[in-house]
């Protein structure tokens, strides 16, 4: 393996765990809660693009392309969050934070086992974004989806940046996160501009399930993983900050990818005493949880995140 390949692998999953990150911080940011169903949120963005790829099939016999149920799932999941904030949000939004949490902890429970019972315990894999395989850039190998998924991701990204930054919804998005009673004074309809958050967050969820569940594959016990690493990014990057939540995500899949392959792209490193072991997934995420430990204590806030913590 090349450090080219090593690289592109690295981002590629980088990539899907700051788009699952960014959706969580948002949701944060609007209401001062932890949505701790948001992992599996984004395993279900896996499975309604197997559900999905299913009902085309007879429409494309050759098979859906996952860039074809890309937009159909970041609309049924869009609408999926709507339902999140609806049940799982507004009616406990004046109780203490706690009920929240517990709320979303026990829809995150009933997403994964309507998983279970609609598809079956067992790993599946979706559809890639147009073609498996691999291609050959300058002499290196680089696979096909990994490259498809760093471009969507990317366009993913750059969308919810113009949002946020150049429109007069995100605009009121913003400030309905910053100062929720300012927000109101102001006439925005701040009960609508959570409710979108939560729409966009999980829309951002199921386009990460959606992207991961090719190369990585789908179960219902997924969403714990994926609220882990939401919450390692967040807590890494700074609670609330966006660009924390990205830089966070990309750590993450350092440890997750690019420190397990250097004996691929390093020989000499395979062949030190315990290499098998130094550079195994279970040491990567001992270092991770280190590094964790190290930021906590040094910079509680994170890198990149306020100084002064308002959420719990």
């Amino acid at each position: 393996m090349s450090l080219i390949q090593l690289l592109i692998n690295t981002v590629a999953l980088g990539a899907a765990y700051a788009l699952v990150a960014l959706g969580f911080v948002w949701v944060l940011n609007a209401t001062a809660a932890v949505n701790f169903s948001h992992g599996d949120l984004v395993m279900a963005g896996g499975f309604a693009t197997l559900a999905l790829a299913g009902w085309l099939a007879p429409l494309m016999p050759g098979g859906v392309p996952g860039l074809v149920l890309l937009p159909l799932v970041v609309i049924a999941m869009a609408g999926v969050g709507l339902l999140v904030s609806l049940l799982a949000y507004f009616p406990l939004k004046d109780r203490p934070p706690v009920a929240v949490f517990i709320s979303t902890i026990a829809l995150g429970i009933v997403l994964a086992n309507g998983a279970t019972a609609l598809f079956g315990a067992e790993p599946r894999a979706t559809p890639p974004l147009l073609q498996s395989g691999f291609l050959e850039l300058g002499g290196v190998i680089v696979g096909r989806q990994a490259l498809a998924v760093i471009v969507v991701a990317a366009l993913l990204i750059a969308g919810q940046h113009v949002l946020f930054a150049h429109t007069q919804l995100g605009r009121k998005l913003r400030a309905t996160a910053q100062d929720r009673a300012m927000a109101a004074a102001l006439g925005i309809p701040v009960t609508l501009m959570i409710a979108l958050t939560f729409a966009l967050a999980t829309a951002l969820a199921g386009a990460a399930g959606l992207l991961l569940s090719h190369s990585f594959f789908v179960t219902p016990s997924d969403g714990l993983n994926y609220m882990i690493k939401a919450y390692i990014a967040v807590t890494i990057g700074g609670w609330g900050s966006l660009l924390g939540a990205v830089a966070g995500a990309f750590l993450i899949a350092s440890f997750d990818v690019f420190l397990p392959g250097l004996p691929a792209l390093v020989p000499a490193l395979g062949a030190l005493p315990g290499a098998d072991w130094l550079f195994s997934q279970t040491v990567a995420s001992i270092v991770l949880y280190v590094l964790l430990l190290a930021i906590l204590v040094l910079r509680p806030h994170g890198l990149f995140g306020e100084a002064v913590q308002r959420r719990a």
